[in-house]
């Protein structure tokens, strides 16, 4: 009678255990499916923001965020690659572009995912020092008209940048 009562009572307990078990399960699914739905939406809106700053600051130019080329397609499992193209031209790697225009790209890129998720103050150290210019003025006028709910500071040497400061 023990060793019978011993063996529903442990009986009983797989079955909660399993039961448990595939609570947990779907919950997990579940959330893989949010977090997915999350990062294509996250990927969605800071691609079209990396695309229209990079176009704004270089002229004539096109970035895109896209899955690597030969993967599942699925960004959440491949993760993602920087493309450019110049003049309608997609470049094959990241290390055509001057010094200049990969400045560009990576602040272009800084500055969608900022307009994602925004901060109070942000801290930028001479952004500019790679540019000429009419870059940096782009770079200032970008700030001014498209992040006025945060603030800048930002060490510059060059006019172009200080144009475009409330404060000196």
């Amino acid at each position: 009678d023990t060793a019978e009562r011993d063996c529903q009572e442990l009986v009983h307990k797989k079955e909660i255990v399993e039961h448990d078990r595939a609570k947990i399960t779907a919950a997990i699914a579940e959330l893989d499916t949010k977090k997915a739905e999350a990062l294509r939406e996250t990927w969605r809106r800071v691609n079209t923001d990396f695309a229209a700053i990079f176009a704004a600051l270089l002229p004539g130019a096109t970035a895109r965020l896209e899955p690597p080329e030969g993967g599942t397609g699925d960004a959440a499992v491949d993760g993602l690659e920087v493309r450019v193209a110049l003049g309608g031209v997609w470049k094959q790697g990241l290390t055509e572009l001057s010094g200049g225009q990969r400045s560009l790209l990576a602040l272009s890129l800084i500055l969608a995912l900022l307009r994602f998720k925004p901060a109070p103050v942000y801290i930028l150290d001479e952004v500019d020092a790679a540019l000429d210019p009419s870059h940096t003025q782009n770079i200032g006028k970008m700030l001014a008209a498209h992040f006025r709910s945060s603030q800048f500071i930002v060490v510059s040497l060059k006019k172009g940048m200080w144009a475009n400061a409330n404060v000196l």
